[in-house]
This record gives structure tokens, C-alpha cells and sequence, in this order.
């Protein structure tokens, strides 16, 4: 398996976690969901990420679901392991057990007690020094987190922690984070990381246009991104717009706070991805309305791209 490194590019796509109905691990479904997501064409899988519910996991049910997507891919795609924790301890501990078993590298969110930006430095500088040579992904969702990291501390982060290879840019709003990024780098005042955007692809067109590389995000139609993503890369970037914006009421009520998981695993489970969109508890539920909200976007999406040619 490839290490990750500063030239990713593409749509990593955050995996959710399938369970059964009663709220057990469904790896089976975990099989058939790697088999959707390599043949939507995207560059690399993100496991463990906060929308993959995994603080609802225990130790042994994470290594599993790290285990059998690196066996279903058998080096096919890259995948990232999110290793975020309360300590370094547990953290370089899961980190070096996934990279062990053929991860490409992990990420890292800051904890919620990080303040300033004295102690976000010193936070990804401590990640580094544990991590060793194992690359890592800084995730930057000050929404979740409650923690701001300034473009100048990244900057910092990127100079002085060689083993940052990659920004998960989930700022919100942002765009401008990612312009003075770039800026820096295009001046040689820092290494060029790649830089992946979240937020369920809601401003991918325009991050794009910033200079990000990608999106690592799990909306329920990772078909989107990465044509989005491809387009860009082409240089047709009204097609991009097209693409998006055909799936782009749905992306939006996938934003919303709880419900918007479910109603992503629902769509999946739908979609025959997963055989079940139930999440673990405590979890929202689907109301028949919000059912009936999703169907309706679900129809107008078809017939748009349909008129659209996608």
C-alpha cells in the first residue's frame, strides 16, 4: 500500500459504519459498500471519521472495520484511519496497529480543550513527534471541535511537522483559509500539502477554484464529487457547476445536524450500498416526513440529471 503523501488529490470519501437493525456491526455490508465506493471512482477511503460514528465503536469493532476494508481493497485505494483521541497515548497506539495492518496514513483532530494558537501548534507538533514517520491528516472542523486553527498556524504546523502531508479543510466559512494557503506556498514560504475539503461537498466547486486538490466527505452520492472533481481537473469547470448543482438540494438537507447522517444511510441503504440505514444509539430517526422530504429530492435529482446528460 502507498503512503499518503502531499500530492493526494481526488475524493477520499468518508465511509460510514453499516449496522444491523439492532445496532451490531454489519461487516458484510462493510464488503459492499468498499465495492461502491471503488466503482464510483474515488481516489482513496476515509474510516472512523466523526460521520462514520466512530465514537460509538469499541477498540475491537474499529480494528475490525479498519480490517476488512483494507482486505476487501487489497491495496486497490489508499485509506485513511481517523486515530483522534483524548490522549497521544491511544492515539499513536491505534495509528501504528492500522498502519501496520496496510493503512496509508491517519488523521487527527484537536481536542476541544485547544484554545490558542500557541496550543494548537504545540498539539500537531506533539501528534508529529508520536507519530514518527506515520504521515497524518490535520483536521481542521472547527464546527465539531470548537477549535479555530489559523491559516498562520497551519502554516507553522506545515513548516515545522514534517510528517502534515494534508489539510482536511472543513473550515466553514472557509474559502478564504484555503487562498491564504495557497498563497503561502506558491511564495515558497511553505511546503505545498494537498488540501481535501468536507463539509458534504456543499462548497466543492468553490473550493476548488480555491486550489484544494479534492474532497474527503461522505455525501450519499459520491458520484457527484468526484465529477465534480474530474471536471475541475479537466478544465470544464461549468460542467463541474452543472454536476453540482443537479445534486446540490440534497447535499444541503444531508447538512443538517443528526438527521442528516441518517438520512445519508438511508439513501445508501436505498441505494443497496448498506442493508440497513440504522445508526447506533443514541441516534436520530427518520420520521415519515423526512422520508418523504428525501424521496421528493431523490426524484427531482433524477430528473435534472437526466436533463443535464449525467
Amino acid at each position: 500500500m502507498a503512503i499518503l503523501n502531499e500530492q493526494a488529490k481526488g475524493v477520499y470519501v468518508i465511509a460510514v459504519t453499516p449496522f444491523e437493525d439492532n445496532g451490531a456491526l454489519d461487516l458484510a455490508s462493510v464488503d459492499s459498500m468498499v465495492d461502491f465506493y471503488e466503482g464510483a471512482g474515488v481516489s482513496g477511503i476515509t474510516v472512523l471519521g466523526q460521520l462514520g460514528e466512530a465514537p460509538k465503536l469499541t477498540s475491537v469493532e474499529s480494528a475490525q472495520v479498519v480490517e476488512r476494508v483494507l482486505r476487501r481493497l487489497d491495496g486497490r485505494l489508499p485509506v485513511v484511519v481517523g486515530v483522534s483521541a483524548p490522549g497521544l497515548a491511544p492515539m499513536t497506539e491505534l495509528a501504528q496497529t492500522v498502519m501496520d495492518q496496510g493503512a496509508a496514513g491517519v488523521m487527527v483532530a484537536p481536542p476541544w480543550t485547544t484554545k490558542t494558537d500557541d496550543q494548537s501548534f504545540a498539539f500537531y507538533q506533539s501528534v508529529g513527534e508520536a507519530l514518527g514517520k506515520i504521515p497524518f491528516v490535520l483536521q481542521d472542523y472547527p464546527l465539531t471541535t470548537n477549535v479555530t486553527i489559523a491559516p498562520k498556524v497551519i502554516d507553522r504546523i506545515i513548516r515545522e511537522v514534517p510528517n502534515c502531508v494534508m489539510l482536511k479543510h472543513e473550515d466553514w466559512p472557509g474559502l478564504s483559509k484555503i487562498t491564504a494557503l495557497r498563497a503561502a506556498s506558491d511564495k515558497g514560504e511553505t511546503r505545498r500539502i494537498s488540501i481535501l475539503c468536507g463539509n458534504g461537498g456543499l462548497f466543492l466547486p468553490e473550493e476548488m477554484s480555491r486550489g484544494a486538490d479534492g474532497a474527503m466527505t461522505g455525501f450519499c452520492y459520491p458520484e457527484m464529487m468526484v465529477g465534480v472533481v474530474g471536471e475541475f481537473a479537466k478544465g470544464n469547470v461549468d460542467r463541474a457547476h452543472e454536476i453540482f448543482d443537479a445534486y446540490l438540494p440534497l447535499a444541503r438537507y444531508e447538512q443538517q445536524q443528526g438527521i442528516g447522517l441518517a438520512a445519508r444511510k438511508y439513501v445508501l441503504a436505498k441505494r443497496g450500498v448498506i442493508k440497513s440505514g440504522a445508526l447506533r444509539k443514541p441516534r436520530p430517526t427518520m420520521s415519515a416526513l423526512d422520508v418523504a422530504d428525501v424521496e421528493l429530492l431523490l426524484a427531482r435529482q433524477a430528473r435534472r440529471l437526466a436533463e443535464i446528460g449525467a
